[in-house]
């Protein structure tokens, strides 16, 4: 299988050139290679301070070498048409979890030990989120501000006002849990390895995707609470105990790594492969309790046919609209091709992995089962449609492509 190179555009976006070797799942980006670039423009943190940042990956897989930022060529990693919508793993793994709950459910006192287990798992999960995490990110933010703006407005406001907008939707197409659920991943941080990955197959700005959605998730650590409380007040389902039981659940461990990161930052780094399970691992512990609550309170009897359908065509709407709404922001304000790549597919990502253990701190005592279903049905929409846009965008500049053989 030959190596494929291809010519990053020479516009100053950036300050790396690397080659990229995507043939592993997209939660685990590889530098093969690494060359700066003279002269290039200040503004982007480099992939060494952020490598391996993130979140749960794609899984999108292609057998070929592209550099970063590159754009693939059309039939170089062909894949069959069951591949391109087919379950990525940790999804499969999500759905076996979700049935393993509802077929034998954790009670009594296996349910308090599970319940221990998931609380100590999402700190840990904060704990080495914040250690991967370099601060650099958000030096970075502030240099290429415009794009960074645009992202942040898009995830944290644009997001919330479109979900706040589809109230008339509970109680009418969707239950009043679902709907909940819908608002609560609105308010929700962009992933990183996700965005990363499609921004990187579609030839855009990988740099600033990688600083824009690590500082995403930083900030949202701190400012889904906030937005979740306002948003959801409304509801009855916020209180002062939840935004206390994610500050010391989520936030301590978050800062506590961030502080420790200059000195455990580069072990983490290099164990990232060993410790992907944990990333994993918490979520699918807390949907195992979470699940198995719902199924032992008889959620399930109440959650008929014809919402769970709305739920989906309601998701991938939403999905759509943000799509469309951020190309469309990104070209009228006249940024260039590689930075409107990157503003959509960082604009209109949900983090999975912040959002699960968030909503199991926030929604205690709520109907969970039914609240996360939304971001779970969510997440899988965003995986495939994007791996689909992310071809489109590159099969556009094939022209662009040097073969080597």
């Amino acid at each position: 299988m030959g190596r494929i190179h291809v010519r990053e555009a020479a516009d100053g976006r950036g300050n790396f050139a690397d080659t990229q070797d995507i043939s592993q799942p997209a939660n685990r980006l590889v530098n093969t290679r690494r060359m700066p670039r003279p002269g290039a423009a200040p503004g982007h943190c480099s992939r060494s301070q952020l490598a391996g940042t993130g979140d749960l990956g794609s899984q999108f897989q292609q057998g070929r070498h592209f550099k970063a930022g590159a754009t693939p060529i059309s039939g170089a990693g062909p894949m069959s048409a069951l591949s391109r919508v087919r379950p990525d793993e940790f999804t499969t793994a999500m759905l076996a979890t979700v049935m393993l709950a509802f077929l034998l459910p954790c009670r009594g006192t296996s349910a308090g030990i599970f319940g221990g287990l998931a609380a100590a798992a999402i700190g840990l999960l904060f704990f080495l989120q914040g250690a991967r995490l370099s601060r650099a990110a958000i030096v970075a933010r502030a240099l290429h501000w415009r794009l960074h703006l645009v992202i942040f407005a898009a995830t944290f406001v644009l997001f919330p006002v479109v979900g706040i907008a589809l109230r008339p939707l509970s109680g009418t197409l969707l239950t009043p849990p679902l709907y909940l659920g819908l608002l609560f991943l609105c308010t929700l941080p962009s992933t990183v390895q996700d965005s990363v990955a499609f921004t990187s197959i579609a030839g855009g700005n990988v740099a600033a995707a990688l600083c824009s959605a690590s500082a995403s998730t930083i900030f949202g650590v701190f400012l889904t609470p906030l937005l979740a409380g306002l948003v959801l007040d409304a509801h009855g389902a916020f209180s002062l105990n939840a935004l206390r039981s994610i500050g010391l659940e989520m936030l301590l461990p978050f800062v506590a790594g961030q502080l420790l990161q200059p000195w455990i930052g580069n072990w983490v780094q290099a164990q990232r492969r060993a410790l992907s399970g944990v990333d994993r691992g918490s979520v699918l512990l807390v949907v195992y309790t979470v699940f198995s609550g719902a199924t032992l309170s008889g959620i399930w009897h109440q959650l008929a046919f014809g919402p769970l359908m709305a739920l989906f065509a309601v998701a991938g709407s939403l999905l759509a609209l943000m799509l469309a709404i951020t190309a469309l922001a990104a070209r009228g304000l006249g940024f260039s091709r590689e930075d409107q790549i990157a503003i959509v597919f960082c604009g209109s990502k949900k983090s999975l992995v912040t959002g699960i253990p968030m909503a199991n701190l926030l929604f205690a005592g709520h109907a969970l089962g039914l609240i996360v279903l939304p971001l779970i049905v969510f997440y899988q929409i965003q995986l495939m449609a994007c791996a689909a846009l992310a071809r489109r965008y590159a099969r556009a500049v094939r022209s662009r492509a040097i073969v080597a053989p």
